[in-house]
Protein backbone atom coordinates (compact mmCIF):
# COMPACT_ATOMS: atom_id res chain seq x y z
CA UNK A 1 0.00 0.00 0.00
CA UNK A 2 1.75 3.04 -1.34
CA UNK A 3 1.26 6.47 1.00
CA UNK A 4 0.89 10.31 -0.69
CA UNK A 5 3.72 12.01 0.52
CA UNK A 6 5.64 15.20 -0.76
CA UNK A 7 7.39 14.98 -3.30
CA UNK A 8 11.74 15.38 -1.79
CA UNK A 9 11.52 18.04 -4.95
CA UNK A 10 9.49 20.18 -3.18
CA UNK A 11 10.44 22.13 -0.44
CA UNK A 12 8.69 21.99 3.11
CA UNK A 13 7.35 25.60 2.77
CA UNK A 14 3.67 25.85 2.38
CA UNK A 15 2.67 27.93 -1.06
CA UNK A 16 1.37 31.31 -1.01
CA UNK A 17 -1.32 30.41 -4.00
CA UNK A 18 -5.10 31.31 -3.53
CA UNK A 19 -7.39 28.07 -3.03
CA UNK A 20 -8.44 26.68 -6.18
CA UNK A 21 -5.36 28.17 -8.18
CA UNK A 22 -3.75 25.49 -10.21
CA UNK A 23 -0.41 26.56 -9.66
CA UNK A 24 0.01 24.51 -6.46
CA UNK A 25 -1.01 21.08 -8.74
CA UNK A 26 1.49 21.57 -11.23
CA UNK A 27 4.48 22.79 -8.68
CA UNK A 28 3.60 19.25 -7.11
CA UNK A 29 3.39 17.06 -10.75
CA UNK A 30 6.95 19.34 -11.26
CA UNK A 31 7.70 17.80 -8.18
CA UNK A 32 6.63 14.17 -8.66
CA UNK A 33 8.37 14.75 -12.49
CA UNK A 34 12.04 15.34 -10.83
CA UNK A 35 11.48 12.75 -8.24
CA UNK A 36 10.69 9.99 -10.55
CA UNK A 37 13.26 10.97 -13.58
CA UNK A 38 16.28 11.44 -10.21
CA UNK A 39 17.10 15.19 -11.81
CA UNK A 40 16.14 17.30 -8.91
CA UNK A 41 20.12 18.18 -8.54
CA UNK A 42 20.63 18.17 -12.42
CA UNK A 43 17.49 20.72 -12.75
CA UNK A 44 17.59 24.19 -13.35
CA UNK A 45 14.08 26.16 -13.01
CA UNK A 46 13.90 29.72 -14.52
CA UNK A 47 10.80 31.60 -13.64
CA UNK A 48 10.13 35.65 -14.27
CA UNK A 49 7.68 38.12 -13.18
CA UNK A 50 4.13 36.67 -12.37
CA UNK A 51 2.11 34.80 -9.44
CA UNK A 52 4.89 32.24 -9.54
CA UNK A 53 7.54 34.37 -9.04
CA UNK A 54 8.44 32.78 -5.66
CA UNK A 55 8.89 29.21 -6.95
CA UNK A 56 12.63 29.02 -6.01
CA UNK A 57 11.14 29.01 -2.35
CA UNK A 58 9.20 25.56 -3.39
CA UNK A 59 11.24 23.78 -6.01
CA UNK A 60 14.18 21.94 -4.70
CA UNK A 61 15.76 22.36 -7.55
CA UNK A 62 18.31 25.44 -8.40
CA UNK A 63 16.09 28.49 -9.64
CA UNK A 64 16.98 31.83 -11.34
CA UNK A 65 14.91 34.86 -11.40
CA UNK A 66 14.68 36.05 -15.05
CA UNK A 67 13.32 39.79 -16.28
CA UNK A 68 9.22 39.85 -16.79
CA UNK A 69 9.03 37.84 -20.17
CA UNK A 70 12.10 37.02 -20.57
CA UNK A 71 12.81 33.40 -19.13
CA UNK A 72 13.32 31.72 -22.91
CA UNK A 73 16.14 33.30 -22.98
CA UNK A 74 17.59 33.34 -19.71
CA UNK A 75 16.95 29.07 -20.06
CA UNK A 76 18.76 29.31 -23.66
CA UNK A 77 21.90 31.09 -21.45
CA UNK A 78 22.00 28.09 -19.22
CA UNK A 79 20.83 25.30 -21.57
CA UNK A 80 24.13 26.21 -23.71
CA UNK A 81 26.50 27.11 -20.98
CA UNK A 82 25.38 23.94 -18.98
CA UNK A 83 24.07 21.38 -21.85
CA UNK A 84 23.87 18.68 -19.01
CA UNK A 85 21.36 20.71 -17.11
CA UNK A 86 17.08 19.67 -17.10
CA UNK A 87 15.97 23.47 -17.94
CA UNK A 88 12.60 24.29 -17.67
CA UNK A 89 10.68 27.60 -17.69
CA UNK A 90 7.69 28.52 -15.74
CA UNK A 91 5.70 30.99 -16.74
CA UNK A 92 2.25 32.74 -17.51
CA UNK A 93 0.22 34.15 -19.93
CA UNK A 94 0.55 37.84 -19.17
CA UNK A 95 4.94 36.72 -19.17
CA UNK A 96 4.89 34.58 -21.63
CA UNK A 97 2.29 35.91 -24.63
CA UNK A 98 2.50 39.29 -23.71
CA UNK A 99 5.25 40.80 -23.38
CA UNK A 100 7.93 37.77 -23.49
CA UNK A 101 6.07 37.13 -27.04
CA UNK A 102 9.24 38.00 -28.64
CA UNK A 103 11.39 35.40 -26.51
CA UNK A 104 9.06 33.08 -26.92
CA UNK A 105 8.79 33.02 -30.64
CA UNK A 106 12.02 32.93 -31.18
CA UNK A 107 13.67 30.26 -28.40
CA UNK A 108 11.17 27.78 -29.91
CA UNK A 109 12.04 28.52 -33.83
CA UNK A 110 15.94 27.85 -33.27
CA UNK A 111 14.59 24.79 -31.62
CA UNK A 112 16.25 25.18 -27.88
CA UNK A 113 16.59 22.19 -26.02
CA UNK A 114 14.64 23.65 -23.27
CA UNK A 115 11.11 23.09 -21.63
CA UNK A 116 8.48 25.50 -21.03
CA UNK A 117 5.70 25.12 -18.82
CA UNK A 118 2.87 27.91 -19.82
CA UNK A 119 0.20 28.48 -17.48
CA UNK A 120 -3.05 30.03 -18.90
CA UNK A 121 -5.19 31.13 -16.85
CA UNK A 122 -6.71 34.01 -19.18
CA UNK A 123 -5.71 37.02 -16.73
CA UNK A 124 -3.24 38.72 -15.38
CA UNK A 125 -3.14 37.17 -11.88
CA UNK A 126 -0.43 38.96 -9.66
CA UNK A 127 -1.20 42.41 -10.42
CA UNK A 128 -4.71 42.59 -10.03
CA UNK A 129 -6.86 40.58 -12.41
CA UNK A 130 -6.38 42.87 -16.16
CA UNK A 131 -6.63 41.50 -19.68
CA UNK A 132 -4.50 39.19 -20.57
CA UNK A 133 -3.35 38.30 -24.17
CA UNK A 134 -5.53 34.60 -23.82
CA UNK A 135 -8.55 36.44 -22.19
CA UNK A 136 -11.66 35.28 -23.47
CA UNK A 137 -14.37 37.37 -25.51
CA UNK A 138 -16.53 38.76 -23.34
CA UNK A 139 -14.67 37.84 -20.13
CA UNK A 140 -14.65 40.72 -17.55
CA UNK A 141 -11.25 41.84 -16.28
CA UNK A 142 -10.26 45.11 -14.55
CA UNK A 143 -9.65 46.69 -17.95
CA UNK A 144 -12.19 45.39 -19.71
CA UNK A 145 -15.49 45.68 -17.20
CA UNK A 146 -17.84 45.35 -19.95
CA UNK A 147 -15.97 42.36 -21.30
CA UNK A 148 -13.25 42.02 -23.79
CA UNK A 149 -14.68 43.27 -27.16
CA UNK A 150 -12.51 41.20 -30.03
CA UNK A 151 -12.69 43.74 -32.51
CA UNK A 152 -11.42 46.53 -30.29
CA UNK A 153 -9.07 44.63 -27.72
CA UNK A 154 -8.24 41.90 -30.01
CA UNK A 155 -8.74 38.36 -29.98
CA UNK A 156 -7.23 35.52 -27.67
CA UNK A 157 -3.57 34.29 -28.56
CA UNK A 158 -3.81 30.53 -29.42
CA UNK A 159 -0.21 29.94 -28.55
CA UNK A 160 -0.10 26.12 -28.94
CA UNK A 161 -1.76 26.34 -32.09
CA UNK A 162 0.79 29.57 -32.93
CA UNK A 163 4.10 27.38 -31.89
CA UNK A 164 2.57 24.47 -34.20
CA UNK A 165 3.44 26.45 -36.85
CA UNK A 166 7.11 26.70 -36.19
CA UNK A 167 10.04 24.16 -37.23
CA UNK A 168 11.88 24.12 -34.23
CA UNK A 169 9.62 22.38 -31.55
CA UNK A 170 9.39 18.72 -30.75
CA UNK A 171 6.38 18.42 -28.67
CA UNK A 172 3.22 20.67 -28.29
CA UNK A 173 0.78 19.86 -26.22
CA UNK A 174 -2.33 21.62 -24.40
CA UNK A 175 -2.91 19.81 -21.17
CA UNK A 176 -5.80 21.10 -17.65
CA UNK A 177 -5.49 20.53 -14.09
CA UNK A 178 -9.59 20.60 -13.70
CA UNK A 179 -9.92 16.94 -13.51
CA UNK A 180 -7.98 14.10 -11.92
CA UNK A 181 -7.60 12.51 -15.61
CA UNK A 182 -6.75 15.99 -16.33
CA UNK A 183 -4.12 16.12 -13.91
CA UNK A 184 -2.57 12.52 -14.68
CA UNK A 185 -2.48 13.75 -18.13
CA UNK A 186 -0.38 17.12 -17.24
CA UNK A 187 1.86 15.34 -15.58
CA UNK A 188 2.64 12.78 -18.23
CA UNK A 189 3.05 15.47 -20.73
CA UNK A 190 5.74 17.43 -18.16
CA UNK A 191 6.99 13.65 -17.69
CA UNK A 192 7.64 13.57 -21.81
CA UNK A 193 9.01 16.56 -22.16
CA UNK A 194 11.77 16.52 -19.88
CA UNK A 195 12.32 12.96 -20.84
CA UNK A 196 12.83 14.61 -24.75
CA UNK A 197 15.23 17.08 -23.65
CA UNK A 198 16.93 14.73 -21.75
CA UNK A 199 17.11 12.24 -24.55
CA UNK A 200 17.07 14.10 -27.73
CA UNK A 201 18.19 17.82 -26.69
CA UNK A 202 14.79 18.86 -27.86
CA UNK A 203 12.01 21.90 -27.29
CA UNK A 204 9.35 21.49 -26.00
CA UNK A 205 5.98 23.56 -24.89
CA UNK A 206 3.30 22.42 -22.64
CA UNK A 207 0.43 24.48 -21.97
CA UNK A 208 -1.60 24.22 -18.77
CA UNK A 209 -5.24 25.56 -18.65
CA UNK A 210 -5.86 26.91 -14.90
CA UNK A 211 -8.17 28.62 -12.69
CA UNK A 212 -7.84 31.87 -11.01
CA UNK A 213 -10.75 32.65 -8.73
CA UNK A 214 -9.71 35.66 -6.89
CA UNK A 215 -9.28 37.44 -10.11
CA UNK A 216 -12.34 35.92 -11.96
CA UNK A 217 -14.45 36.66 -8.97
CA UNK A 218 -15.24 33.11 -8.44
CA UNK A 219 -15.33 30.31 -5.76
CA UNK A 220 -12.47 27.91 -6.18
CA UNK A 221 -15.20 24.89 -7.06
CA UNK A 222 -16.98 27.24 -10.03
CA UNK A 223 -13.54 28.53 -11.27
CA UNK A 224 -11.96 25.04 -11.47
CA UNK A 225 -15.64 24.32 -13.27
CA UNK A 226 -14.62 27.09 -15.64
CA UNK A 227 -12.04 25.67 -16.74
CA UNK A 228 -13.94 22.95 -18.27
CA UNK A 229 -16.98 24.56 -19.45
CA UNK A 230 -15.71 27.35 -21.34
CA UNK A 231 -11.91 27.07 -21.40
CA UNK A 232 -11.42 24.34 -22.84
CA UNK A 233 -14.06 25.18 -25.31
CA UNK A 234 -11.97 27.97 -26.93
CA UNK A 235 -8.85 26.77 -25.80
CA UNK A 236 -9.33 22.63 -26.95
CA UNK A 237 -6.70 20.21 -25.02
CA UNK A 238 -4.69 17.78 -26.86
CA UNK A 239 -1.14 16.67 -28.48
CA UNK A 240 -0.32 19.55 -31.26
CA UNK A 241 3.16 17.77 -31.96
CA UNK A 242 5.13 14.89 -30.92
CA UNK A 243 7.70 14.03 -33.48
CA UNK A 244 9.91 12.01 -31.23
CA UNK A 245 7.36 9.76 -30.72
CA UNK A 246 8.81 6.54 -30.48
CA UNK A 247 12.66 7.67 -31.26
CA UNK A 248 15.01 6.40 -29.33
Amino acid sequence: MSTYTKPKSILDKPFHYCPGCGHGIVHRIIGEVMDELDIENKTVAVVPVGCAVMAYDYFACDCIEAAHGRAPAVATGVKRCMPDKVVFSYQGDGDLAAIGTAETIHAAARGEAITVIFINNTIYGMTGGQMAPTTLPGQVTQTTPFGRDPYTQGFPLKMCEIMNQLDGPAYIERCAVDTPADIRTTKRAIKKAFEYQIDQGSYSFIEILSACPTNWRMSPADAVARVGSEMKEYFPTGVFRDSLQGVK
